[in-house]
């Protein structure tokens, strides 16, 4: 799937957590292109698709970090390293209340470290939160 502008990219691997989240955007009225990946190594395919500068970037990527094969701190650091992606906001939400975790993401580069709240109610509320930022308020790099 190619990405459009605006869009939302969303890396995570358990299928109850990406209907949860499309959940909460619909609940939300984000209507947004989301993309979802559920591996790093997928992201990053999607990411940089057939090598092209001018192909559309998300606005956001909403990054798992526990993720099998490539973790999502692996993808953040690929992400970081490549400059086409290196300005891309890069938003770790993840259910880990691990503080190496929060120390890795932002070391690597993370803009946000948002734990998934177990409350469906709550994550509403925090998925809002963060459409609200990163699609309205947020001015993207040109």
């Amino acid at each position: 799937m190619t990405l459009q502008t605006g869009s939302i990219l969303l890396v995570e691997d358990n299928i109850d957590d990406i209907d949860l989240t499309l959940m909460a955007f619909k609940r939300n009225n984000i209507e947004n292109q989301v993309i979802v990946a559920k591996s790093g190594e997928q992201a990053l395919e999607i990411l940089h698709g057939d090598g092209s500068e001018k192909a559309p970037l998300p606005s956001v990527v909403l990054m798992d970090i526990n993720m099998p094969g490539m973790s999502g701190i692996e993808a953040l650091k690929h992400i970081r390293s490549h400059p086409r992606t290196r300005a891309l906001p890069v938003v770790i939400l993840t259910s880990s209340k691990e503080d190496q975790d929060i120390i890795e993401g932002y070391g690597n580069g993370a803009n946000s470290y948002i734990r998934k709240p177990v409350n469906f109610n709550e994550f509403v509320n925090a998925v809002k939160q963060l459409g609200m930022y990163w699609l309205l308020l947020n001015e993207p790099l040109p």
